[in-house]
């Protein structure tokens, strides 16, 4: 898949386009990119980064990172992605404008978009506005019950499976491995410490079984309050694997909630717990 920042560097060829942001690339965006792939010609999304409403001035947790969210379009059959850096002048380009230099300049002849889409000055650019300068339109039905509020909204309340369930694949987490405690090594369950972009979204504090490509990893998001911690850590201890992972980008998937996590009367107590959880993480089903 070829990733272009300026539409001058795609090459101008008939082009079926599905504009969007795409955040997370859950199952509502994923029916309008099949529309897209259907429709005959190159399929090409044209996605924005930052998030519009980051810009427009509010806060947005991300479902995905913009390097995860172009492997998961990659994945779901785009053969080329416009990033359109998203500026203030972006947002105030009268539609039309908008037309020509990013869906016209690529060659396009069918936008693809979900029922709702706007862009441009005031919002003021729709499929209506497409048509009517020549090009052809698919709208999209929404996919009833999914919306990235809704992903976010049981992330926050421990629920990934319900997540899972709207995204079509398990939610994730995505960062570095950077240094930590190292406390997990001591107690015999060496974890690796995550670093996620600060926009990105993180659920609710707990223990997770889930998986790291083809390992599973019980994964600890909080404080760790048995060491009176006040700094959120995400750590996961991967099973039946040894290894320098420092500097490494990881996927981490997470496909069920253990339980809280909490302080033990002792550290056997804890070690203990942390076995019982590993037990749970290897019996865990992932989300499809």
């Amino acid at each position: 898949m070829t990733v272009a920042r300026d539409p001058g560097e795609l090459e101008r060829l008939p082009r079926s386009v599905a504009i969007g942001t795409f955040d997370g690339v859950h199952l509502g965006h994923q029916a309008v990119i099949r529309v897209a792939l259907a429709a005959g010609d190159r399929p090409t999304v044209v996605t924005f980064d930052p998030h519009p409403r980051t810009v427009l001035g509010n806060r947005v947790e991300l479902l995905a990172t913009l390097e995860r969210r172009l492997e998961l379009l990659a994945a779901a059959g785009a053969e080329d992605v416009l990033v359109v850096g998203f500026t203030p002048e972006i947002a105030a380009m009268a539609p039309a404008d908008f037309v020509r230099d990013y869906l016209l300049a690529l060659g396009t002849k069918t936008v693809v978009a979900g029922a709702g889409f706007r862009f441009g000055r005031a919002r003021g650019g729709d499929l209506e506005l497409c048509r009517s300068l020549g090009l052809e339109t698919r709208e999209v039905p929404l996919v009833e019950g999914v919306s990235s509020s809704l992903i976010r909204r049981r992330a926050h309340e421990g629920d990934v499976r319900g997540a899972a369930s709207l995204l079509g694949r398990p939610l994730e987490l995505d960062g570095t491995v950077v240094s930590g405690d190292q406390r997990g090594g001591t107690l015999g369950f060496p974890t690796a410490n995550l670093r996620v972009q600060p926009d990105v979204l993180v659920p609710e504090f707990g223990i997770y079984a889930g998986g790291i490509g083809d390992r599973r990893a019980a994964i600890s998001i909080g404080v760790n309050p048995h060491y009176g911690g006040t700094e959120r850590r995400i750590e996961a201890y991967l099973l039946d694997w040894h290894g320098d992972l420092y500097g490494d980008r990881l996927v981490v998937e997470l496909w069920q909630r253990l339980r809280d996590e909490r302080a033990f009367a002792s550290e056997a107590d804890l070690v203990a717990q942390i076995a019982e959880d590993v037990d749970q993480t290897r019996a865990a089903t992932r989300p499809s």
